[in-house]
C-alpha cells in the first residue's frame, strides 16, 4: 500500500534520444530474478560511463532534455535505464527490486566491450540516490554523484506527515544514511537550496556521514527537479570538475 505513494511509474515512452539528435542503442538486459529491463546507451567521446538512476516518477523518456545537455557538456557514455515497472521494463517496482535492477544495470555495463568497468560513475537523483548508495556500498565504482537525495523514506514521511508516527510501519526504507559510510568511492552531493520536496538538510546529512573524499555543491535558487536548469553552466562545470578529479 505504501508503495503507491513512493513509486509513480509511467509505461508510455513519449520520445527517444533520436528526437534530441543523440545517437543511442536500445538495450534490454536481465535481472537476477528473471525480469527484462530496458534502457538507452548513449555513446560519448570519453571512456567514462555514467550510470543514471532516475527518480520515482515517469520513465527515462522524461529525462531527455537533461540527457542532451549532459551529453553535450561532458561527452561521457551514458546508460539511462528504467526500473522494473517503468517504461518498457517488466515487473512491479519495490525497494528490493530496484536494488536488483541497479545491480543488473551495472553488470550490463561491465559486460560491454566499449566500457571500462573500472570507470563507471553512479548518478542517482532523488529516489535514485537510494538505489545508487545501496549499489556503491557493495560494489567498487569510479565515483558516486547524489542529486537532491533524501536520507531515508521514514525521514521523508516525518516531513510530509509530521504528526503521524508512520516510521515503524513503513517497510520501504531506502535508508541511505545508514549505508553512506560504507561507500569508498569519491562522492559529490548536489542539492538545491530551495528544494520543495527533499529538504537540503537531508542532502547535507548524507554528505556529513560520508567518507572522504567528498564534495558538496549547493545550487542557489534550485528546487527539486530543476537543478540542471537553475544551476546553468556552473552546474555542468561542477560535474566536469568532479569527473576530471577522479582521474588524479
Amino acid at each position: 500500500m505504501i508503495n503507491r505513494y513512493i513509486f509513480y511509474p509511467d509505461k508510455e515512452l513519449i520520445s527517444t534520444p533520436a528526437d534530441y539528435d543523440l545517437p543511442f542503442e536500445d538495450v534490454y538486459f536481465p535481472t537476477a530474478d528473471g525480469l527484462k529491463l530496458h534502457g538507452w546507451f548513449v555513446p560519448g567521446e570519453r571512456d567514462v560511463a555514467w550510470l543514471w538512476f532516475h527518480g520515482n516518477a515517469g520513465n527515462i523518456s522524461h529525462r531527455l532534455d537533461n540527457l542532451r545537455l549532459l551529453h553535450e557538456k561532458l561527452q561521457l557514455n551514458v546508460f539511462l535505464f528504467d526500473y522494473r515497472g517503468y517504461g518498457q521494463s517488466q515487473g512491479r517496482p519495490s525497494e528490493k527490486g530496484t536494488y536488483l535492477d541497479g545491480e543488473a544495470a551495472l553488470n550490463h555495463l561491465h559486460s560491454r566491450s566499449n566500457v571500462d568497468p573500472k570507470r563507471v560513475i553512479l548518478f542517482g537523483r532523488s529516489l535514485g540516490g537510494g538505489v545508487a548508495v545501496e549499489l556503491a556500498s557493495r560494489e567498487r565504482v569510479y565515483g558516486l554523484i547524489l542529486e537532491s537525495p533524501f536520507t531515508s523514506v521514514p525521514d521523508m514521511a516525518k516531513k510530509v506527515v509530521p504528526l503521524l508516527p508512520l516510521g515503524p510501519i513503513i517497510r520501504t526504507k531506502y535508508d541511505s544514511l545508514s549505508k553512506i559510510g560504507r561507500v569508498e568511492a569519491p562522492l559529490l552531493v548536489i542539492h538545491g537550496d530551495m528544494d520543495e520536496i527533499v529538504p537540503m538538510e537531508q542532502g547535507m546529512r548524507l554528505y556529513e556521514a560520508a567518507r572522504d573524499p567528498k564534495e558538496l555543491y549547493i545550487i542557489p535558487g534550485a528546487g527539486h527537479n530543476d537543478t540542471y536548469i537553475a544551476g546553468g553552466e556552473k552546474y555542468f562545470q561542477a560535474l566536469a570538475r568532479f569527473v576530471e578529479g577522479l582521474a588524479q
